[in-house]
């Protein structure tokens, strides 16, 4: 098994979230990248997106997430990867990438 930084999500209860509860807390991670690559505290941002990046494999490991669900989430991992540390093939920026996994916050948030 691969090693996280989130070992006690990656024990089990990850795995116990919904689709939108789990992308909420990555794109949390996401807008703290922002946040700090927008001030130009690149450690800061690397950090935060390493976490993001931990969440989002944990997220793609999840056994239920299958077919088309499988093929966003590593297709959101390369965008993600391209946008902070790419050439941006894909037009996104930061700021865009923090929308995207907001709506799932609010999803999350509103399933309660």
């Amino acid at each position: 098994m691969a090693e996280f930084i989130h070992k006690d999500l990656a024990a089990g209860r990850w795995f116990q979230m919904s689709l939108a509860e789990q992308l909420g807390n990555v794109g949390s991670e996401v807008g703290r990248a922002a946040n700090w690559f927008g001030k130009g505290n690149t450690e800061k941002s690397n950090r935060a997106l390493d976490r993001a990046f931990d969440l989002l494999d944990l997220t793609i490991g999840d056994k239920r997430w299958l077919g088309a669900k499988l093929k966003e989430l590593c297709r959101v991992r390369e965008v993600l990867a391209d946008t902070f540390y790419g050439d941006r093939a894909y037009g996104a920026t930061p700021q865009s990438m923090e929308k995207y996994f907001y709506h799932y916050a609010v999803e999350a948030r509103n399933a309660v």
